[in-house]
């Protein structure tokens, strides 16, 4: 019996990517990881070990600045998670009924912003969000409910909701194209056995198709975390570096840029800005793993 050949041009066509992408993403993680187990002291570079961690988790000075970014991004994340997956999984059920019309033209408007600039959205919606001349005071005024405006970029209790709705409001789009292109992937002949046992309309998408698309929810969810738990750009163009007012929006990507290239009268300190970006790495990993094993244990379960 004959071998199977080698096939060459897999690798040949691998490789470069392989090779750009162990360039510009695997050897920067593994040198940042490196670079936290150093420190500077008296102008040489130590290895310290895990010391830098310690600091962050215990050193006052750090440790208050590092649980309330945690805890913002998870604020973050919880608002795109009940508000934006499920809005984005309504608008894919809504656009995929065969007998909408302009579905396309809906579809390319509530994606385009997406392709927008985190500079563009970020400056747009201050400007539209400010209490002296942004259109949001007026429009509300337009119908009855001005009383209700705030200047929500400006007060701690609501500028990190506001901001997770406004990124809500640009990445929409994304889980709505996901679950769009599961829903048409689903077969015709499942949806016509559903009829034929009475199962139409709503029914149908709660008994057949939400059961068919749920691998696709939970790679969204993964996204979404990921997506999240790395943010900075809508941060850092609406509130800046010092993300306020007074550290309320503030969130592991700003800290990690305000620690490792230093800001204002902050010096740089690219060591402790290196075990920050870790932490940010583990607990990705972690919540991705977790994640990631609940679905293997319900799969399981439903085996048995």
């Amino acid at each position: 019996m004959s071998r199977p050949r080698f096939r060459w041009h897999i690798v040949v066509f691998l490789t470069p990517a392989v090779l750009v992408y162990t360039a510009v993403m695997i050897f920067p993680l593994f040198n940042t990881l490196r670079l936290a187990l150093y420190s500077k002291i008296d102008q040489e570079r130590v290895f310290v070990g895990l010391d830098n961690f310690t600091r962050l988790l215990g050193d006052p000075l750090w440790s208050d600045q590092f649980w309330n970014a945690l805890g913002n991004n998870f604020w973050f994340f919880l608002v795109h998670m009940l508000v934006q997956n499920p809005i984005g999984i309504a608008l894919a059920a809504i656009l995929s009924h065969p007998k909408l019309r302009f579905a396309a033209f809906y579809r390319s408007a509530i994606f385009i912003p997406t392709i927008l600039s985190f500079v563009i959205v970020g400056f747009a919606w201050k400007l539209i969000l400010s209490p002296i001349w942004g259109i949001a005071p007026s429009m509300l005024d337009a119908v009855g409910l001005k009383s209700l405006f705030a200047p929500w970029l400006g007060k701690e209790e609501y500028a990190l909701t506001a901001l997770s709705l406004i990124s809500v409001w640009q990445f929409v789009g994304i889980p709505m194209m996901l679950i769009y292109a599961a829903l048409l992937s689903i077969p015709e002949e499942v949806l016509e056995a559903g009829e034929i046992d009475g199962i139409t309309g709503m029914s149908a998408f709660w008994k057949i198709k939400l059961p068919l698309i749920l691998p696709s929810i939970g790679i969204i969810s993964i996204l979404t975390f990921v997506g999240n738990f790395n943010a900075f750009d809508l941060i850092y163009t609406a509130q800046g570096a010092l993300a306020g007012p007074d550290f309320s929006t503030d969130i592991l990507g700003t800290f990690m840029y305000r620690t490792f290239f230093g800001f204002q009268l902050q010096l740089g300190d690219p060591y402790m800005g290196s075990a920050i970006a870790s932490a940010m790495f583990a607990i990705i990993l972690v919540g991705v793993c977790l994640y990631l094993f609940g679905i293997q244990t319900r799969m399981r379960r439903y085996q048995l």
